[in-house]
């Protein structure tokens, strides 16, 4: 089971990435997914999360407006599309899966199960 982080490098303040995050080795089609990120220093926080099917979607305050969490199981893939982009952003950004199926993402590490190996975003000011 293997979920590969990719999209990420370095962007002016304003700008717009898009991050993606494909799973392979199984589906992910009934898993809650999400993105977290780590910038330098500090501790791995919770950037947005959805549950298996894109009904129920939560985003950090931080990021509320700005990001867009999406999946498409047909693919097994994660997205995370990242508008108005500030250098308080710039950090490594890790998707990861649950694996109790059918429920919601949580904004805590703790209860995912699978984690990316992680992509850097450097937003310049």
């Amino acid at each position: 089971v293997q979920l590969q982080a990719s999209g990420g490098g370095l962007v002016q303040a304003g700008g717009s990435l898009r991050l993606s995050c494909a799973a392979s080795g199984r589906t992910f089609s009934r898993n809650p997914l999400g993105w977290f990120r780590q910038a330098p220093g500090k501790d791995r926080e919770f950037v947005a999360s959805i549950n298996y099917n894109g009904g129920t979607i939560s985003y950090a305050d931080s990021v509320k407006g700005r990001f867009t969490i999406s999946r498409d199981n047909a693919k097994n893939t994660l997205y995370l599309q990242m508008n108005s982009l500030k250098p308080e952003d710039t950090a490594v950004y890790y998707c990861a899966a649950r694996s109790l199926l059918f429920t919601r993402g949580s904004a805590e590490p703790g209860p995912y199960d699978y984690w990316g190996q992680g992509t850097l975003v450097t937003v310049s000011s």
